[in-house]
């Protein structure tokens, strides 16, 4: 479960994301699919990770993301990379 303690921060770094008005609602609505494919218990692992890191990689590559929401998404990607071990 120590790979479960280590989504709780990526989980609550989404939640700043999905709550942050100045950030756009398709961003904002990714970042909680995002949270919701991490949080599902439905697939292994590996499976969320490489599928929430998928939606994020498509949300920072977005043109209309303010500079510290990009900034939060390669934060929470590269945290979702080291867990891929």
């Amino acid at each position: 479960m120590a790979a479960e303690a280590h989504l709780s921060p990526i989980l609550e770094q989404l939640d700043q994301l999905v709550e942050d008005t100045s950030v756009p609602r398709n961003i904002r609505r990714g970042a909680k699919d995002s949270k919701d494919r991490l949080s599902s218990s439905a697939d292994a692992q590996d499976v969320r990770v490489a599928g929430a890191l998928t939606i994020l990689d498509d949300l920072a590559n977005d043109p209309n993301i303010p500079l510290h929401g990009r900034t939060l998404i390669w934060s929470i990607i590269s945290q979702l990379e080291s867990m891929r071990g």
